[in-house]
């Protein structure tokens, strides 16, 4: 692991100024042109203010738990149902990393948590304890804790809400919906959103 350590810090300052895929972010879809900014205040409860350093119980450094995210729907939006998408939009490839994507979230629901994206039962792995559905990431995961490059600096890690003012058909998503499936299908149908964002950086020890 020694050797694997080096290397792994040297691709880091190599790779050093691929970095800040904002633009790139679900947030920044054409489904949700028309919201500029957010309309959603998402909170989470062990992590601080938006943009703060994120505690290691939160990465994959610690318990890679899923942070504990609240939020309160605006009296004005009728919603039917939240998307929440997970991305590091700092990795050193050309687009943010998905950890998490989450769908189908019931519109009665105001936080999600840890415990809310474990599987009810090993047999049924299409929704989740929250009765959600979710789509494997890069790793074929619900959800990968944040774990950036050795030295490659601060990545943030963009928790984005997105309110729909109809619900997602899943049998035209399909048994294996996709991110940018879900991005295709939420047209015309965004009503608000919200983002909350954590900070990690693996620095040399």
């Amino acid at each position: 692991m020694g050797v694997l350590k080096y290397v792994e810090y040297y691709l880091s300052k190599m790779l050093y100024s691929i970095r800040g895929h904002d633009k790139k972010l679900f947030i920044k879809s054409p489904a949700l042109s028309n919201l500029p900014e957010p309309t959603i205040t998402l909170e989470c409860a062990q992590g601080g203010p938006s943009g703060s350093q994120m505690h290691v119980d939160l990465t994959q450094m610690g318990k890679e738990e899923f942070p504990h995210l609240t939020w309160s729907k605006p009296a004005n939006l009728d919603v039917r149902e939240y998307i929440l998408v997970c991305e590091d939009a700092d990795a050193p490839i050309p687009f943010p990393v998905a950890h998490s994507v989450f769908y189908s979230i019931p519109a009665e629901t105001s936080q999600v948590t840890h415990e809310d994206i474990q599987f009810v039962d090993h047999n049924t792995k299409d929704i989740l304890r929250g009765r959600f559905r979710w789509v494997p990431n890069l790793r074929g995961k619900k959800y990968s804790g944040p774990r950036p490059l050795l030295g490659h600096g601060p990545h943030r890690y963009f928790y984005q809400l997105i309110a729909l003012d109809q619900p997602l058909e899943i049998k035209v998503l399909g048994p294996k919906a996709t991110k940018t499936k879900i991005a295709e299908a939420i047209e015309g149908k965004v009503v608000g959103w919200g983002s909350w964002v954590g900070v990690c950086e693996r620095k040399w020890e």
